[in-house]
C-alpha cells in the first residue's frame, strides 16, 4: 500500500442513531463527529458526510436539517410510513433508508479509502463485506445492545459510542 488511507466518508443512519443515543441517555454533536473523525488520523481529508433521516412531513426537523447542511452533511430524507402491527395492535412509523445509504456508499466508492458508518443495523453486513473487498477500511459506530453481531463481525473496527462520548457529546451552548 503506497499512500496512507486518508480519504474519509461518513454515513449516519439518523433514525438508528437517534435510538442508540436515547438508549445511552446522551446525544452526539454532528459537528464534533466530523471534527473527531477528521482529526483522528493524520492528514485525513473528509470527502463526504451523509445523514439519513425519516420525516413526519416535509417541514419536519427543518432547522436540524439546515444545520446539518451548513456543517457540510448531505442530508437524505424519506417520509415515514405508518405500519400496523397485528401482534401489538399498535401503529409504528418507519422510514427505511438502508438502500439509500448503500447506493451512496457504492456511488462514491472511488472517492474514499475509509468509511465510518453510524448504524447497528445488520442489514449492512453484505455491503460492508463488498466494500472491504475494494480495499476500503470500515469503522462501524453503534452501542451495546444495538449493534448486530453480523455487522460487528463484518467490520474492520467497531467503536462504541460511549467510548468516544467525551469527544463527540453535544454540550450546551
Amino acid at each position: 500500500m503506497g499512500s496512507p488511507m486518508n480519504r474519509l466518508s461518513i454515513f449516519v443512519d439518523g433514525n438508528n442513531m437517534f435510538y442508540a443515543q436515547q438508549k445511552n441517555g446522551w446525544f452526539f454533536d454532528p459537528r464534533r463527529v466530523l471534527e473527531y473523525f477528521r482529526n483522528e488520523h493524520h492528514e485525513t481529508a473528509l470527502i463526504n458526510a451523509f445523514w439519513y433521516t425519516g420525516l413526519k412531513d416535509p417541514q419536519d426537523q427543518r432547522g436540524f436539517r439546515d444545520a446539518l447542511i451548513s456543517l457540510g452533511y448531505t442530508v437524505r430524507t424519506k417520509i415515514l410510513k405508518e405500519y400496523y402491527d397485528d401482534s401489538s395492535g399498535r401503529y409504528s412509523q418507519k422510514a427505511n433508508l438502508d438502500i439509500e445509504i448503500v447506493v451512496d456508499m457504492f456511488n462514491t466508492v472511488d472517492q474514499y479509502d475509509r468509511v465510518v458508518l453510524f448504524s447497528g443495523d445488520g442489514d449492512f453486513e453484505r455491503a460492508i463485506e463488498l466494500l472491504r473487498g475494494k480495499n476500503t477500511y470500515i469503522t462501524v459506530v453503534s452501542t451495546e445492545g444495538m449493534i448486530a453481531r453480523e455487522l460487528r463481525n463484518a467490520t474492520d473496527r467497531y467503536i462504541d459510542l460511549n467510548d468516544i462520548r467525551d469527544k463527540i457529546e453535544k454540550t450546551e451552548g
